[in-house]
């Protein structure tokens, strides 16, 4: 006879981990508490597989998908594991001919074991991540004088940004779960931008393969001029990743020969910058009008558009965000985060 499931409080199931990481047996922790060795050991597995306490979403109404709604999902993510959650759920939303909401998908998948991953971040980095987030753990006001910056690309059609796969955890290392280096074939622009707590910058379209002197020109003729128009612009430090074409000696030289001071920058953390929410509100806006692009210009322009009218509390609450971004580094010990 099974044993029957004893649903543990968030709270129950932080005693087991901290016993555990204290050195408990399985063995001991149960006996402690009073629960099952099967128990213990499933909240501990858990913990180690997620790196959370907090259980599985239940709900005590009926479930919206059946078990074969669910065998017909748990299909559609194993036939392609990169597809966007609001692509899965227009897939079954056509199977089952319901209305179905992306956050039942979601949890629906996070039930039957798969959670969408970002690409793995080297031992190398992981340290160096918590050893800029230790030396900023005091920042407070100093964020809002960091002019974020980066690269983004748009689709003309679906979404060129997400680089998550859905998978089981033993699915880490198979192909069809790996994030790919090629480009699709849609139709996209790509664009820089920069913003700071008070203000977007220059939202400036890429054409073609973006080299240091393509760069640099960026820079030279949007950058200056939006640093000139900020109020105490000798505080600002720009921010910018460690592309290839950012950390260029050319690149380099122009920020060092034009007195712009940088923002030292951890590689693989994109859950550190801001701006990377800013593109993903972008996105959106794109997606809610009501006429898609016909084509790169058009698109341009509807981007340009959108750019200027988001308004000053996104930006604020983005930058404000800084301090629990760089707390919740420091806790997962440099590991990739919720942002």
């Amino acid at each position: 006879m099974s044993e029957k499931r004893h649903e543990l409080s968030e709270f129950d199931r932080g005693r087991i981990v901290g016993a555990h990481d204290a050195g408990m047996s399985g063995r001991q922790i149960a006996e402690m508490y009073g629960l099952s060795k099967t128990t213990v050991h499933r909240v501990i597995n858990y913990y180690e597989e997620y790196e959370i306490t907090k259980p599985a979403p239940r709900s005590g109404r009926p479930p919206k998908l059946d078990d074969d709604d669910k065998s017909c999902l748990v299909q559609i993510v194993e036939k392609n594991h990169r597809a966007p959650l609001a692509q899965i759920t227009a897939q079954m939303r056509d199977v089952i001919l319901d209305d179905i909401s992306e956050r039942t998908i979601q949890r629906t998948l996070h039930i039957e074991g798969y959670f969408g991953r970002k690409p793995f971040i080297s031992d190398t980095n992981r340290i160096k991540r918590l050893e800029w987030a230790n030396e900023r753990k005091n920042w407070d006001s100093e964020w809002n004088f960091v002019i974020w910056s980066d690269e983004s690309r748009y689709e003309i059609s679906g979404d060129g940004r997400k680089k998550w796969v859905w998978r089981r955890p033993e699915q880490k290392m198979d192909v069809d779960c790996l994030i790919p280096t090629f480009k699709s074939g849609n139709k996209s622009v790509m664009v820089w931008g920069c913003f700071t707590r008070s203000g977007v910058g220059p939202l400036v379209r890429l054409k073609g393969r973006l080299a240091a002197q393509d760069y640099v020109q960026v820079l030279e003729s949007n950058l200056l001029a939006f640093l000139e128009g900020l109020k105490r612009k000798k505080r600002f430090v720009f921010q910018e990743d460690n592309a290839p074409v950012h950390t260029a000696t050319k690149s380099k030289k122009w920020k060092a020969d034009n007195g712009i001071p940088c923002l030292p920058w951890p590689a693989q953390s994109p859950d550190l910058n801001p701006i990377e929410h800013l593109w993903d509100e972008l996105e959106r806006r794109l997606r809610q009008r009501d006429r898609p692009p016909k084509n790169e210009d058009e698109l341009f322009e509807i981007l340009l558009d959108e750019w200027k009218k988001i308004p000053k509390s996104v930006l604020e609450n983005l930058v404000d965000s800084m301090p629990n971004r760089v707390q919740e580094v420091r806790k997962a010990e440099g590991n990739p985060t919720r942002y």
